[in-house]
């Protein structure tokens, strides 16, 4: 099995978390949202699979290109 690092596109907080550890996912999924600048900005999985790791939760900031969560196919 391949882990996948799904990784913030912006710095900003963790507004909301869609999909918790143990959720499948399919490529394009909508794991978490970033707010930044007032904007919410979805943070999508690339690959299918299951969410075994959060590293970023509700109200956390977090940095363009921080690991966020990770995939395994």
């Amino acid at each position: 099995m391949a882990r996948i690092e799904v990784k913030a596109e912006v710095t900003g907080k963790i507004w909301k978390v869609l999909l918790p550890v143990g959720s499948r996912v399919d490529a394009d999924d909508t794991l978490l949202v970033v707010e930044s600048m007032k904007m919410e900005i979805p943070v999508q999985c690339e690959a299918g699979g299951v969410v075994v790791e959060l590293r970023a939760g509700e109200g956390d900031a977090v940095d363009e290109g921080q690991v966020v969560a990770i995939v395994e196919t």
